[in-house]
């Protein structure tokens, strides 16, 4: 971060909101890496997060997000942007396919036209422009251009000298884009769309930035950073970022375009390259940035006016390429079970109270029938489940298919397992997800608060000499199904705490 002396007066900005800054979550694009869209719909509801950013417009998806009231942004992919940039035609098919099909079942409220394409795409920066004022002249012959706002995503790269934030300026061969993309903003009453991450700031400092500012963890006062020019105090990385793009935009003379980060997060794990990214500086800085957010503590450029953010991401993507943290940014994995447990005490509501109580194991939807019967069988024989219940004329007799009755199986065999790590995979046939899947007087372990009997992170199994399985064997089976049969722990990753 270059510390130049070039003085930007402090200008008195104009910057609101329409609501409260809220707290929302990227959902990734590769779908084999995460549940069905239907259990991540689920999964948001049970949360009660109510902003999401999809990097595509998924037909699927968001067929999964309709009628649950939760707030949308879809993505036009970088590899559709010069297509909608040369056509207005192209650009209304867009917007008729991904956006007017689905509303207003899915509530749609913005559109981010690329990712990061001055720094990612730069060949496509020319018609960057074009494509966003496509985009909203469709919205408007579709008269959807009061309740859905367009902007595009921008790195944070695109601002230099950004501390002290006063001096920060956009890179100036991006005036020919940034020029008429913030005229478009202010005109449509749009946002400045930024992806904010404090974590590559603090490891390309070079022990510059101490981890605590990146961290959001209180300073001593003679630890705050002091920008010379305007006297303000940043206790945050967070914030010197945001406001280094609201003093980027008033040296272009533009003082009223709100903001909202559209990618912040921490990474929980990493390779020996980086030691930082921990479950618990991922734990800290999630927790500390929507307890900043939610509080609407805003920036010191402009106290008490919060600046929404999107959290990347849901879902641990294992599949995706590159090092170890590129895999770890979520809130969950890929099965549904949280990463780590969030401390969001004062914050408000985010996400649910407590998930200990409504996790549920259950069986893949399509998952092979054999692989099924296989599971089964071995739920209810080595695994030690009671599956009497599933016996005819029982409770949970019906209905009488595989999947149904795995489900009770796989999930009475999670609960009694104290929902240990591994518990819920089966080979691949088991998922878990926070919907209840009880049904009429068939009542699964761990809902309502009936989870099996936990006494100091021991689960009390049936004993080995139980004889009322319930189920008879019609496939062989072996004792791989489960990857970590971990009886005694505590699971600290199947709760989140307000």
């Amino acid at each position: 971060m270059a510390m130049s002396m070039l003085l930007i007066l402090l200008a008195v900005s104009a910057v609101s909101a329409d609501e409260d800054a809220f707290v929302g979550v990227n959902i990734g694009t590769d779908l084999s890496d995460m549940p069905q869209p239907t259990q991540v719909a689920a999964l948001l509801k049970a949360q009660n997060i109510n902003h999401v950013r999809l990097y595509d417009a998924d037909r699927s998806m968001l067929l999964a997000l309709a009628n649950t009231g939760i707030r949308v942004t879809v993505s036009v992919p970088n590899d559709q942007l010069l297509g909608i940039g040369q056509s207005n035609a192209t650009a209304a098919n867009w917007v008729a396919r991904n956006v007017v099909a689905h509303v207003p079942a899915t509530n749609i409220t913005s559109i981010a036209v690329g990712s990061e394409v001055l720094t990612a795409l730069p060949n496509a920066a020319p018609v960057l422009v074009s494509a966003i004022k496509f985009i909203q002249s469709a919205l408007v012959a579709a008269n959807l251009d009061r309740q859905i706002k367009v902007s595009t995503p921008h790195s944070s790269s695109i601002i230099l000298d950004s501390f002290p934030p006063s001096q920060a300026f956009f890179n100036r061969s991006w005036d020919p884009v940034m020029v008429p993309l913030l005229k478009f903003l202010q005109s449509t009453g749009s946002y400045l769309m930024l992806n904010a991450y404090p974590y590559y700031d603090y490891m390309q400092s070079n022990g510059v930035i101490p981890l605590d500012y990146a961290l959001f963890r209180p300073l001593p006062p003679n630890k705050e950073a002091v920008d010379a020019n305007t006297l303000l105090h940043y206790t945050n990385v967070f914030d010197a970022v945001v406001d280094a793009a609201y003093f980027s935009m008033s040296y272009l003379n533009f003082t009223n375009i709100p903001i909202t980060v559209m990618e912040s997060g921490w990474p929980s794990k990493g390779d020996s390259s980086e030691p930082d990214a921990t479950l618990d500086n991922a734990n800290t800085y999630n927790s500390n940035l929507i307890r900043h957010i939610l509080n609407n503590t805003g920036t010191p450029k402009h106290p008490g006016i919060g600046v929404s953010t999107y959290i990347y991401e849901l879902y641990n993507e294992d599949l995706r390429p590159g090092s170890v943290s590129e895999k770890n940014w979520g809130l969950f994995d890929a099965n549904g079970v949280p990463t780590y447990t969030l401390h969001l005490t004062g914050a408000g509501t985010v996400l649910a109270n407590d998930t200990t109580n409504q996790t549920f194991c259950v069986a893949k939807e399509g998952a092979d029938q054999k692989l099924l019967q296989a599971a089964l069988d071995w739920a209810c024989g080595p695994g030690k489940v009671d599956c009497s219940p599933l016996l005819q004329g029982q409770q949970c007799y019906e209905p009488d298919n595989v999947v149904s009755h795995c489900t009770y199986a796989f999930n009475a065999y999670f609960q009694q397992m104290a929902k240990s790590p591994g518990t819920c995979d089966f080979k691949g046939v088991a998922t878990i997800t926070t919907t209840d899947p009880s049904h009429g007087s068939c009542i699964f372990p761990g809902s309502n608060g009936k989870n099996s009997t936990v006494v100091s992170g021991t689960a009390l199994a049936p004993s080995s000499n139980s004889t009322s399985t319930g189920c008879s064997s019609r496939y062989s089976y072996d004792d791989g199904f489960i990857t970590s049969s971990v009886i005694i722990g505590v699971l600290l990753t199947s709760t989140l705490f307000l």
